[in-house]
């Protein structure tokens, strides 16, 4: 049987992809470090409000917290004008007015893999030791 989506799944899948290519080509602020990737649109079941979750790689953002707040500042200050040409490029009655949210699940994974790496070499270190000793 084939998966059902719901209409507003399948709207945040199309405004996911549209937002991807409207943030590399129209967002020219500065302000902006790095590589912005969306990662997840939830969009209301009304379809008023979308919550964008999006990732930032790259420029000052590792080393500097507040690049990634002040990144963050300038897609919220640009929603109005993103939402706006989201309107001309979809064929929606309505374009839900957009918040954006950072998503750390992208760094969680990579502090997570890093930690097993870790952990599955000194399990090695310690299984070679063990072994030289029998």
């Amino acid at each position: 049987m084939a998966k059902e989506f719901s209409r507003a799944q399948r709207i945040g899948d199309q405004i996911q992809r549209e937002l991807a290519q409207l943030i590399r080509m129209e967002v020219k602020d500065p302000r902006l470090g790095g590589l912005v990737t969306v990662t997840a649109v939830d969009v209301s079941r009304d379809g008023s409000h979308a919550k964008v979750f999006v990732t930032v790689m790259g420029g000052e953002i590792e080393e500097n917290p507040e690049a990634l707040a002040q990144s963050m500042k300038v897609l919220n200050d640009a929603s109005g004008f993103l939402r706006m040409q989201l309107g001309r490029v979809m064929k929606l009655r309505s374009v839900p007015s957009l918040r954006f949210y950072y998503d750390e699940s992208v760094v969680r994974g990579a502090q997570l893999s890093a930690l097993i790496e870790r952990a599955v070499s000194e399990d090695r270190q310690h299984g070679d030791g063990a072994e030289s000793k029998e």
